[in-house]
């Protein structure tokens, strides 16, 4: 195709753009382009600096976070405070996402690694999105649900697998 012709059908720069990179969340893939835009107006961008904590472990949560550019570490600290590291997550992972149904303390820290961009989406803003705009919200509760229902399956698995090889090791133990 002639350069000239490609650059007006293959616009790169939507790419760049918020609503873009919220559609590759997979809480919101089922969005259309006209909810994509109402999405981008609720949201917040954040920077933060290397080492900057986002939340911390207790801390009540308000909201979840997806990562536009950076890397955040989630951990635990112990009573002697030694941390454990849970996950490094990077660009297009999302965490905290519990706290957009329910104000419940925070089971882990959340820290970046590295300068780090945040796209935040708040409790109350969407309890107020669900009030005045009921058709996108519930199609964002919806893959919130989806979202938390794969999570769940997934700890379910590995429970078992935790359980399977505990039965095997107890096993191995009594011969």
């Amino acid at each position: 195709m002639n350069p000239f012709w490609s650059n007006i059908f293959r616009s790169n720069g939507y790419k760049q753009t918020l609503a873009y990179f919220l559609s590759t969340i997979p809480m919101f893939k089922e969005l259309d382009d006209r909810e994509l835009g109402f999405l981008e107006n609720i949201v917040h961008v954040r920077n933060y600096e290397a080492e900057e904590i986002v939340f911390s472990e207790g801390d009540v949560g308000s909201g979840m976070y997806s990562i536009r550019s950076g890397k955040v570490q989630i951990f635990n600290r112990d009573e002697q405070g030694k941390e454990t590291e849970q996950a490094l997550l990077e660009v297009g992972d999302f965490f905290g996402e519990v706290a957009l149904t329910a104000s419940r303390p925070r089971c882990a820290s959340a820290r970046t690694t590295e300068p780090t961009v945040l796209v935040g989406l708040f409790r109350s803003d969407m309890l107020e999105a669900v009030r005045r705009h009921p058709v996108p919200s519930a199609k964002i509760m919806l893959g919130l649900n989806r979202v938390i229902s794969d999570r769940l399956l997934q700890c379910s698995v590995q429970l078992e697998d935790l359980k399977q090889q505990l039965a095997a090791s107890q096993k191995q133990a009594d011969e």
